[in-house]
């Protein structure tokens, strides 16, 4: 073969080799516009769980007042001591149930033993002087009819015998004070209850007045919550609210027992008193608040932990087709509904239509615009 023909056929084998590898390298680098396109859709992409969305629903709300205050038992008494003594038989303690009448404790009632006993002789001594000047006067008296003495010895037996009777009188009301005093010093209690404090020690000599226990009845509990003056005017006797109390998870119900009718001084507020029905776990106390219903209506509303504050105006995150897009809503009355078992605080919403479905809490913050999608049997 001619050295020029070699020479031909070499070229062509190497321009084809040349060929052949580029070929190969543009096969094995990536399209330059498809990589970007997948990651954004990727990362514009949520998956959406049943617990992820809620409905906007219609609801009967109660548009109320906010109101607190401390319970406290509508019927108390702090028992004193009205005698002056030393402090014997107090057995009770804080806890304790006692009825009413039930003798709780005593003063030492020697002293008032003894004046009893006294003001006793004294009126019996009273009631002889009277019986003496009886007898005095009906004596006079049949003389005077028989002429033997004159009108004026009738007149001092009669006088004789009015004064005796006043002291003999006098007597019997120091008889009636010294028993008031012995009975005094017996202490009983006035209201059935329990023993909410006990403020003396067995022993203990007590002054006048010195308080010794105090009993309080759980049965039925106030609230003195105090409203400005333009609200307590949509207030009336017999609504109802409900109230959260420290301690307690669940709400408790209370009714409006009585306003004030004077408005109190300085603040100018109006103090309503609110009742309600003792239960286990309430105590005399215990801190109180909550809404005081005013006016009931229906409303569209959501969760109020779906309802988000990160931009100047709240907003709700709304799932409309595959996209979720930034609503922003006007927030009003609150309430509490249980649903299986869940407590969750519900918000009345101006902006949204019925049905429509809102991102919840759980779902967190989702960028507007973000495409989704629900997992298998989600919607």
């Amino acid at each position: 073969m001619k050295r020029s023909t070699l020479w031909i056929l070499s070229g062509v084998a190497a321009a084809m080799a040349l060929a052949g590898g580029a070929r190969w390298a543009s096969q094995r680098k990536p399209a330059p516009n498809m990589a970007p396109t997948a990651a954004t859709s990727v990362a514009n992409l949520i998956e959406l769980s049943a617990n992820d969305v809620v409905p906007v629903q219609k609801m009967d709300m109660v548009q109320g007042l906010p109101v607190s205050g401390t319970l406290k038992a509508s019927q108390s008494a702090m028992l004193k001591a009205r005698v002056v003594g030393e402090l014997l038989d107090l057995v009770v303690r804080e806890g304790d149930v006692v009825k009413a009448g039930q003798v709780i404790a005593r003063i030492d009632p020697t002293e008032y033993l003894a004046r009893e006993r006294q003001a006793k002789q004294q009126a019996d001594a009273a009631q002889a002087q009277v019986d003496i000047a009886q007898k005095q006067f009906d004596n006079n008296k049949a003389l005077l009819e028989q002429g033997f003495i004159s009108p004026t010895a009738l007149q001092n037996a009669t006088a004789s015998l009015n004064g005796a009777k006043a002291t003999q009188l006098a007597a019997a009301a120091a008889l009636d004070v010294a028993r008031k005093a012995l009975d005094d010093a017996i202490i009983r209690t006035p209201i059935s209850g329990q023993i909410a404090q006990r403020l003396a020690q067995p022993g203990e000599r007590m002054g006048l007045d010195a308080r010794i226990v105090e009993v309080v009845n759980l049965s039925q509990l106030e609230i003195e919550a105090a409203l400005p003056a333009t609200d307590a005017s949509l207030v009336r006797t017999g609504m109802q609210a409900q109230l959260k109390v420290e301690g307690l998870d669940e709400a408790i119900s209370a009714k409006v027992l009585r306003i004030s009718p004077a408005a109190q001084a300085g603040s100018r507020s109006v103090l309503v008193y609110l009742g309600v029905t003792g239960q286990e776990g309430l105590r005399q106390g215990l801190f109180a608040q909550g809404q005081l219903g005013t006016r009931s209506l229906q409303t569209l509303a959501v969760p109020l932990s779906s309802v988000r504050t990160d931009k100047p105006l709240p907003y709700v995150q709304v799932v409309e087709g595959d996209r979720v897009r930034h609503v922003p809503v006007t927030t009003g009355t609150r309430t509490e509904k249980t649903q299986q078992n869940i407590t969750l605080t519900w918000v009345e919403v101006q902006g949204l239509t019925e049905g429509a479905q809102v991102l919840t809490a759980s779902a967190g913050a989702v960028r507007e615009s973000t495409q989704v999608k629900f997992t298998a049997g989600a919607r």
